[in-house]
């Protein structure tokens, strides 16, 4: 019993935030991280998806290995903007174009910070839990859950 649905674009699912099972359901309370002035609400998410049921919290400590895909992304995204300045304004200590791009580099992770974090979040169980394109017939996948 397959679904007559479209099948969710994997790229744009994870740059959405969307659930890795079904590819539908928010994985975040609030949509957007800069809503919320307060920090501490960053990663609100619900406990399972509400169109598949999947749980996102796998195990206990599950979000530790965020840290790895956080600075992976961190290190793509600082590696991009010095390819971009070198190709296009070009890398000089006489005159500071170095300090500059450090400068801009330490701005732009400062301010994408909320953002990185959250997608190092879906990154990772995009990893761990797979697409199911019958996820109406199929229960989640489960991993023992003990506390």
């Amino acid at each position: 019993m397959s679904s007559n649905k479209p099948t969710p674009n994997y790229l744009w699912s994870i740059l959405t935030m969307k659930c890795p099972r079904c590819r539908r359901g928010p994985m975040f309370k609030h949509s957007n991280p800069y809503k919320s002035l307060s920090l501490s609400h960053i990663f609100d998410m619900p406990e399972r998806c509400p169109e598949c049921n999947q749980r996102y919290d796998l195990e206990q400590g599950f979000w530790y290995g965020t840290g790895y895909v956080s600075y992976a992304l961190a290190v793509a995204l600082s590696v991009s903007t010095f390819v971009a300045w070198w190709v296009l304004i070009g890398i000089s200590t006489d005159d500071n174009r170095i300090f500059w791009w450090l400068g801009l580099n330490a701005f732009l992770l400062i301010v994408l910070q909320p953002w990185l974090m959250r997608l190092s979040r879906v990154i990772y169980l995009y990893i761990f839990v797979s697409y199911d394109k019958d996820y109406t017939v199929h229960d989640p996948m489960e991993f023992d859950h003990k506390q």
